[in-house]
């Protein structure tokens, strides 16, 4: 900016206040303004001609505009014409319709890449079995062993939350690890193996009833009460400490007088 003066002409106080102006402007806007200016006075690089010559397929024509601009475009499947005019619009500097903006790389090929199965929702909560809100206790242990047999043979855990309720309800509720597992193999267009699969091991098991509310217990329940007793703390087990287990309010009363009716 030129540097003001005590006397100062008409002329000078006219520049002055144009580069005030100018400087006034954000960065953003300046690029912008100049981006504009310059599409205006530079002529188009690209025509359709060229591109449909070059580029024959919607892949081609993808993967040019990628390395040439960086932006990934959804071209298949559309009119010809329409396919090359967005491409040129978009080579050329031209704004373009978000609807043709796509999001996978052009490059990687889906059938190169081994399919991964779709991971499946958790069964559902049993129906029977009371609101959260009525918990008396729950105990998490990571240490129960993995449902998957190969999971299982190469001693892996899961998470196993139990819980129980006012109504002496017990139940479980695995709640992971969730993990991938290469399944089957075949060879691919490069000639190597690959697995035909990628398969998930998903223990989740949505919260289940394992002891009824009155004290029976289901088959599950009946393993699953044998593991945790097996599993000892003190003189005692982790089914009747920590889990099977009754918190009750302290009665001073009752202690001088347990006779005393209600």
């Amino acid at each position: 900016m030129p540097s003001r003066k005590p006397n100062a002409t008409p002329e000078e106080k006219s520049v002055w206040a144009d580069a005030t102006i100018e400087t006034a402007a954000s960065p953003a806007e300046i690029t912008q303004q100049q981006h504009q200016a310059q599409r205006s006075t530079q002529p188009a690089q690209y025509d359709l001609e060229g591109l449909m010559t070059d580029f024959p397929t919607a892949r081609e024509l993808e993967r040019f505009v990628f390395d040439e601009t960086g932006l990934v475009l959804n071209l298949k499947g559309r009119a010809n014409k329409l396919k090359y005019q967005v491409a040129m619009d978009v080579l050329n500097g031209e704004p373009v319709d978000p609807a043709f903006i796509g999001t996978e790389n052009p490059y990687v090929d889906k059938s190169d890449m081994v399919p991964v199965e779709d991971i499946k929702e958790p069964p559902p909560r049993d129906a029977a079995i009371p609101p959260r809100s009525t918990v008396q206790n729950s105990f998490h242990s990571r240490q129960i062993p993995h449902p998957d047999p190969d999971y299982r043979a190469q001693g892996r855990w899961c998470d196993v939350t139990f819980r129980k309720y006012d109504s002496g309800m017990i139940t479980y509720e695995i709640l992971g690890p969730i993990d991938q597992r290469p399944h089957g193999e075949k060879i691919d267009k490069f000639g190597r193996m690959r697995p035909e699969v990628i398969k998930w091991v998903d223990p989740r098991s949505g919260e289940q009833i394992i002891q009824r509310a009155d004290g029976t217990l289901t088959p599950m329940g009946k393993r699953l009460r044998a593991l945790m007793m097996a599993k000892k703390v003190n003189n005692t087990n982790f089914w009747s400490v920590w889990i099977d287990r009754d918190f009750i309010t302290l009665d001073h009363s009752a202690i001088s007088n347990p006779w005393a009716a209600e």
